[in-house]
């Protein structure tokens, strides 16, 4: 296989650099079958009108490359482009693909300045990523440009009520200001101009999502308020065919 191709950015944009316990935690098994599998799980029933392929997929805030060999299994695509604004991050997915044995592209950017083309993707993938970001309004505006007519977008993301809680703010770091309840987050992704279907719509309400760690359901046998603020959001947007 060919060394996989990295393109790397000058340019610097703004952005909240993870704790070292972040980037630790994402290397973790409880991130990748407890928080990655499981939001594809939760996601790809969601999809509608489901295809075998989707000829370019690309991978937003790829971090270590977890994401890469799941996107390259399930939605088979002839091109896969993993993207990140830390070039450390890219060098580290490039090694986790190579091991997958997977062909993919990386690109150091911004998701609120990528430099891929109006409508040359099919499906992008935006997992735990969002609520990092600096600049929401102009990404979720690239989320659309980027995407062909008919192209989907899988958004997966904590809420304001998760990023907020004590333990969140003790071991990770985030643009406090812009975070977003779950019906924020869906306003602003319809805002941008994309179809999401009510179907196509999840609150899963995962242990990790809450404060206690659903230690009061696991052990005790409580269960949780069915009337609650949302932990996370999980959908699928359409951008219009025409």
């Amino acid at each position: 296989m060919n060394a996989p191709l990295i393109v790397k950015s000058p340019h610097i944009h703004p952005h909240v650099p993870e704790t070292a316990f972040g980037i630790w935690f994402l290397q973790t098994n409880t991130w990748t079958l407890h928080v990655l599998e499981r939001a594809f799980k939760d996601i790809e029933p969601l999809i509608p009108e489901r295809r075998a392929s989707y000829p370019v997929v690309a991978d937003v805030g790829c971090g270590w490359g977890r994401s890469l060999k799941k996107l390259h299994d399930r939605f088979a695509p002839q091109r896969l482009i993993g993207m990140d604004i830390d070039p450390a991050m890219l060098d580290a997915s490039a090694k986790e693909a190579a091991g997958a044995g997977i062909r993919a592209e990386f690109i150091q950017c911004s998701s609120s300045h990528m430099t891929l083309e109006d409508n040359s993707v099919d499906l992008l993938f935006c997992h735990q990523t969002f609520h990092h970001l600096v600049e929401q309004d102009e990404a979720i505006q690239e989320f659309f440009r980027v995407l062909k007519p008919g192209g989907i977008l899988l958004f997966a993301e904590s809420t304001k009520r998760y990023i907020h809680s004590w333990m969140i703010r003790l071991l990770f770091r985030h643009p406090m200001e812009v975070q977003k309840t779950a019906g924020e987050y869906l306003a602003l992704v319809r805002s941008a101009g994309f179809q999401v279907a009510p179907q196509s719509i999840s609150y899963p309400y995962l242990w990790w999502s809450r404060e206690d760690l659903g230690l009061l359901e696991r052990v005790l046998r409580i269960k949780p308020n069915a009337v609650r603020e949302e932990t996370l959001i999980n959908l699928v947007a359409v951008k219009p065919s025409v």
